[in-house]
């Protein structure tokens, strides 16, 4: 009966069999060196096709084609943000300028500016007339106590004057705004009434006959509101007289070249960029750069050539 092995008992290789082993391992090993070995090419012979020789042959290639772009004007001819900022600014200030040589536009502007001028003008006068208040006060007071009723009433003497004054006032400046100046003889004597009488009661307790202690700049304040008055009411109805005869026609003399001589010096620059062209100066397919410099004209002159010669090349 043959010896079976149990099934707990190791396993033990016989020394031929680690010898077999090792043979099939070594010969599998310069197997795969052998396949690696023809799957690598062989290394290329040194030509001097070194990385300094690399970089020198991208430089030149690079220079190649700059130097042909460079010939390329088509950069010259777009608009920078710049320029284009520009270039409206100056359009929107071309506008505006006709527009402020239209008849309306220079009505509707001298309408604006009288109106200015009479709100400032009464303002200054209703400064001018409470300035005065107290002045009138001191004289129609008359060294009255404080707080007593001819005291107080004194205070009212001024501003009822001052109420009338701006009537007449106020009334000829809106009627002179509206084309009708209104110039009455007993309206102004009625202004130069109550003018005087302003006038005189600030001045009269500051006279040097009058006043105990006379100082010329006491009299001066006192006298500055009448005065200025005086001179608003005086100046404020040849003001309007003259707003009255403004002519809001156009300007006889144009501030801009007219259409025609535009024409004319477009058509002419075109005649001499063709003569530059038949010498041979200058190219038909140049940019428009190149007709600026040649032309020494703007930018958009030289467009306006170069493209009507494009179209009409005759």
């Amino acid at each position: 009966m043959s010896h079976i092995a149990q099934p707990d008992q190791p396993f033990e290789p016989t020394p031929e069999e680690m010898a077999s082993a090792l043979a099939d391992l070594e010969h599998l090993a310069n197997h795969n060196a052998a396949a690696t070995a023809a799957a690598v090419p062989p290394r290329p012979v040194a030509s001097g096709e070194t990385k300094r020789v690399r970089k020198l042959r991208a430089e030149v290639a690079e220079a190649h084609l700059l130097t042909g772009l460079q010939d390329d004007d088509a950069p010259l001819l777009l608009d920078t943000a710049k320029v284009r900022k520009r270039r409206k600014a100056a359009q929107e200030a071309a506008r505006l300028h006709t527009l402020a040589q239209d008849p309306e536009m220079r009505a509707w502007q001298a309408a604006r500016m009288r109106r200015l001028l009479v709100v400032a003008a009464l303002v200054s006068l209703t400064l001018a007339l409470a300035w005065s208040t107290a002045g009138v006060q001191h004289f129609a007071a008359d060294n009255a106590p404080p707080w007593s009723p001819a005291w107080v009433f004194a205070w009212l003497v001024e501003p009822f004057l001052s109420l009338a004054l701006l009537v007449v006032v106020g009334a000829r400046a809106y009627l002179g705004t509206r084309g009708q100046p209104l110039n009455n003889r007993k309206l102004v004597r009625i202004e130069g009434l109550f003018l005087g009488l302003t006038l005189a009661m600030n001045a009269w307790p500051y006279l040097p006959l009058v006043a105990a202690d006379f100082s010329l700049s006491r009299l001066v304040l006192h006298v500055l509101g009448p005065i200025v008055a005086v001179a608003v009411v005086t100046a404020l109805p040849i003001i309007l007289a003259a707003f009255a005869s403004l002519a809001h026609g156009p300007t006889s003399t144009p501030t801009t070249p007219s259409y025609r001589a535009n024409a004319a010096n477009l058509h002419k620059l075109t005649d001499q960029a063709r003569r530059l062209i038949a010498t041979g100066h200058l190219s038909a397919d140049s940019g428009a750069d190149k007709f600026r410099r040649a032309l020494g004209c703007g930018m958009d002159t030289a467009r306006a050539v170069r493209d009507t010669l494009r179209n009409d090349p005759t």
